[in-house]
């Protein structure tokens, strides 16, 4: 059913109002009138009774309409749009009903709004606890190392040189650390452009291979390209996308099986775009690890990744890349099966 306007609401109460007086007096009309003169006065006094009900009931309800729902209205407004200009209500039209929308509208708003603050809050806190922990980890180690040598381990031949070394590990794990952390915030700000050129991805990803290929057989994992002779030409960052799929071929390498793993590499003609997988057989990802997998610092196994040597950023600046060219990438996985990561990028003509 339509909500009726305000001044819809004050013609109809003052249309009740006149009939109910007029009813009421009809019965002294019949009773002691003779005339045509009175029923005259009757119909003037039923008409007048009307038009001042009518009158006095708008008004009351404009002075209560601008001194209540108005206020109501005019904040909501001004939360909304940041500003206190509000064009006057129009009484002609269903101010109630438009007053709930907004209420509703807003209230919606800023559900939604305080649920993506408590998310952002948790993200935060997390966030700076990983930052915490991952920079504490080789900061605590290096005070370690130089605190023995310090103390007179310097002069032992037996452990100074094996415990500079280790300090010089560690500084060089924080210093990829805040390389990367300088590296994910430069692509989120934009600071950082991609430099698109055009090249045979194939041929990329085949001398990737072979300089990963001594890393895979320590682990015992066979790395094979689909198609390696033919050539696939996109158009993009070729520094930055070496950068990826290095960080995808470790990974498999990181999460193999130790009875011998295989990662795959293949690519699929997507009309304008080509699809590259990396296809393993390893450990695979439990399902409720996927929608946080491209979190900064977000682990799966953190002991293991500690031990060598990930700062849980990989997967973060890799979807940083792929967002920056434009694409998207994906993850589908099975626990114990292994994992297929997939990203797009766009075809160019061959040269």
């Amino acid at each position: 059913m339509k909500n009726r306007t305000p001044r819809e609401i004050a013609f109809i109460t003052a249309l009740y109002v006149a009939v109910i007086a007029g009813v009421l007096m009809l019965p002294a009309f019949l009773l002691y009138t003779d005339s045509w003169e009175p029923w005259l006065i009757y119909g003037i006094t039923v008409i007048l009774i009307f038009a001042v009900a009518w009158i006095s009931i708008n008004t009351g309800i404009e002075k209560f309409i601008h001194r209540r729902i108005k206020l109501i209205y005019k904040t909501i407004h001004r939360f909304k749009t940041q500003s206190g200009n509000m064009e006057d209500l129009d009484l002609s039209k269903d101010v109630l009903g438009q007053v709930n929308t907004e209420v509703e509208e807003w209230a919606r708003s800023n559900k939604e709004e305080i649920e993506q603050l408590r998310k952002q809050e948790q993200f935060r806190k997390e966030f700076i606890g990983n930052l915490s922990h991952e920079l504490k980890t080789p900061i605590f180690s290096i005070q370690g190392y130089l605190l023995t040598l310090l103390e007179g381990g310097l002069e032992d031949p037996k452990i100074n040189r094996d415990y500079l070394e280790r300090a010089d590990r560690n500084l060089e794990r924080l210093t990829n650390l805040i390389n990367e952390l300088d590296e994910i915030t430069k692509l989120e700000s934009g600071e950082r452009r991609m430099e698109f050129t055009k090249f045979d991805l194939i041929k990329l990803t085949d001398d990737l291979v072979k300089e990963l290929e001594f890393r895979a057989k320590e682990s015992n994992v066979t790395l094979t390209v689909r198609d390696p002779k033919m050539a696939v030409w996109v158009e993009a960052d070729r520094s930055k996308i070496s950068q990826v799929l290095t960080n995808l071929i470790m990974n498999s390498i990181k999460y193999s099986r130790e009875d011998g793993g295989e990662t795959s590499i293949k690519f699929y003609d997507m009309d304008e775009n080509i699809l590259v997988e990396v296809e393993d057989n390893g450990l695979g990802i439990a399902a409720d690890h996927l929608p946080r997998l491209f979190e900064r610092f977000y682990r799966i196994d953190k002991s293991r990744s500690r031990h060598q040597g990930g700062s849980g950023l990989g997967l973060a600046i890799v979807k940083h890349i792929i967002e920056s060219h434009g694409q998207t990438i994906n993850v589908r996985s099975q626990e114990g099966e292994g994992s297929t990561f997939s990203f797009t990028l766009k075809k160019a003509k061959p040269q």
